[in-house]
């Protein structure tokens, strides 16, 4: 026994484990590993600590009792708790991270074996630790979003007894029901897991060809890449084929094909064949797969329940839209974060909408934005009605006169002042802000520079959500106020007096960051990644041990997409 436990221990050091913290002070996991092979013994030596508590909670659970084995074979949960891991490709899951090869090797053993007795417990500690590791991922997602991301503070899925559902999935036979009582419940996901299915069946088929570079093609145009353009639509898109006897012709199909492609890109949707469209045509199918399975991870990160009324950002595609009842009743565009003032990603409850707001200038703002331009001229606060009092006073203290003030020797360091816009055409949040009281400052609001919402890429914020369209916002917000409808909001704010209006119902707001999905229409969409945070995340999935040491993955520069086995 001593050397059994002995020799545990330097298969978990070997396996870069600290056997303290993978290895519960549990008198349970001690008796397993006691009745389970060396080979076993080391594959549950890469298990989290939570996974091995799982494990030691099943069968305390029952009474150390078999779960998944009888003596012939496999029980009937235990085929359908394989054919569960079987299936864990749908949802962007690789099925030997649980244990597939083994399960299959072991039962291959016992169909060869001479004498049917009942099969070693290994089989039945190698299926629950699959399982109850499979269950984990699909409940919280395969790595912690807070070690990779500091910036994402969703809120996390709501805590699971992962044990005590393996348990009942074992005793009910309703392993499937388990697992798909896990996935997350919004439509979104599994549009996206239908996106996954048909871009490997694209992956199988070959991918799509590439489109050569050269000058741009515009609508009318004949070019010898048109019929390369058409073949690689048409992989996505379905058939295509051209409309005039010359296939060189970039007709009106074509342009409208394009001129979509543009659009679930997140291109200028102008139907001009440029490099911006080229490249992202030439982007290949394990990159979109990959893609998907990133954002099929984030899902898993989210709580299930979003609020019957919520307001939903998505960062990465610059957009913002209110949702009653699983619909979309307004779209918008957004200006976001600039990718030095990232955009966080979290989730909060709208409280108030003020109505002609004055700005209280955050520090950073102040000494980073406004300063130097200050310096130069202070009349640059006095035409944009902008205040100056003590940082170090009441706030309600005396107004300080700007030029007054020896504003070359101030700096980040030394600025006892603070800033004040008052409410009017120059605020720099416009005539509307939604606040939703949070930690990190950051709210939507109108804003004056309306030319940005007409840019493709629009990150310019110091973090806040400036919105195209703030009216219809907080009109759908206080619909179900009918004191505040359309015309009295007008003419509050016509009026330039500060409203507050308190925003009764629990309507959500979440700022999120999706670099692929599928819309309401089933178009499956894909962003640029804007801050950086896709390679970071792929990378942790990889170190999570995802198969990077195979040598038929696909290699794509540091990263690796693998074929999905199914």
């Amino acid at each position: 026994m001593g050397a059994l436990l002995l020799g545990c221990i330097v298969l978990l050091v070997m396996a870069g484990v600290d056997p303290v913290l993978a290895d519960p002070d549990s008198d349970m996991l001690r008796r397993i590993r006691a009745r389970i092979s060396a080979e076993t013994n080391a594959l549950l030596a890469g298990a989290s600590r939570e996974e091995l508590e799982d494990v030691a909670a099943f069968y305390t659970l029952r009474n150390e009792r078999r779960a998944w084995t009888h003596a012939g074979g496999w029980t009937d949960a235990g085929r359908d708790a394989i054919a569960c891991i079987t299936s864990a490709s749908r949802d962007g899951l690789e099925p030997e991270r649980y244990h597939l090869a083994r399960l299959l090797a072991l039962e291959m053993s016992f169909r060869n074996a001479a004498s049917r007795s009942e099969p070693p417990f290994d089989w039945d500690v190698v299926l629950t630790h699959g399982l109850t590791r499979l269950l984990r991922h699909l409940a919280y997602g395969r790595v912690h979003p807070d070690r990779i991301d500091d910036q994402w503070f969703a809120p996390k899925p709501v805590d699971r007894d992962i044990a005590s559902l393996a348990a009942g999935a074992a005793d009910s036979g309703r392993v499937r029901e388990v697992i798909d009582a896990l996935l997350p419940t919004h439509p979104g996901y599994a549009r996206l897991r239908e996106a996954l299915v048909s871009y490997r069946n694209i992956q199988r088929s070959g991918g799509w060809p590439i489109v050569p570079s050269g000058e741009a093609i515009r609508p009318g145009e004949s070019d010898a890449r048109i019929p390369t353009v058409r073949r690689r639509l048409s992989v996505t898109d379905g058939p295509m084929s051209a409309s005039s006897k010359n296939p060189d012709m970039y007709d009106t199909a074509l342009v409208n094909a394009v001129k979509r492609f543009q659009k679930r890109h997140g291109i200028a949707d102008d139907g001009v064949l440029g490099p911006k469209t080229i490249q992202a045509m030439n982007v290949p199918v394990e990159t979109r797969i990959q893609q998907i399975l990133l954002n099929l991870e984030r899902w898993r990160w989210l709580g299930q329940d979003w609020g019957m009324r919520h307001i939903a950002v998505n960062i990465a595609d610059y957009s913002l839209e209110a949702v009653e009842s699983g619909k979309a009743v307004l779209n918008m565009r957004v200006v976001v974060g600039q990718t030095y003032r990232r955009t966080p990603v979290f989730s909060e409850r709208l409280r108030y909408i003020v109505l002609n707001p004055y700005w209280n200038v955050p520090k950073k703002i102040a000494v980073e934005d406004k300063l130097p331009l200050i310096k130069k001229d202070p009349g640059y606060l006095i035409r944009n009605r902008i205040h100056v009092f003590s940082a170090r006073g009441d706030e309600n203290g005396p107004e300080i006169n700007p030029y007054t003030i020896d504003w070359s020797k101030l700096h980040a360091d030394y600025f006892p002042y603070r800033l004040k816009q008052d409410p009017g055409d120059r605020n720099a949040l416009g005539r509307i802000k939604f606040l939703l009281p949070n930690k990190y400052a950051i709210f939507l609001h109108d804003s004056p520079q309306r030319q940005l919402f007409q840019r493709t890429v629009r990150g310019y914020s110091s973090g806040c959500i400036r919105l195209e369209k703030p009216v219809d916002l907080a009109v759908e917000v206080l619909k179900n106020a009918p004191e505040w409808h359309r015309e009295r909001i007008l003419s509050t704010i016509q009026s330039g007096i500060t409203t507050a209006i308190p925003v009764r119902e629990p309507i959500m707001v979440h700022l999120l960051y999706w670099t692929a999905w599928v819309d309401e229409q089933g178009v499956v969409n894909f962003r640029e990644d804007i801050y950086d945070r896709d390679r970071p995340l792929w990378i942790a999935l990889q170190d999570a041990g995802t198969g990077t040491s195979d040598p038929k993955s696909i290699s794509m520069g540091e990263l690796v997409v693998k074929p999905d086995p199914s």
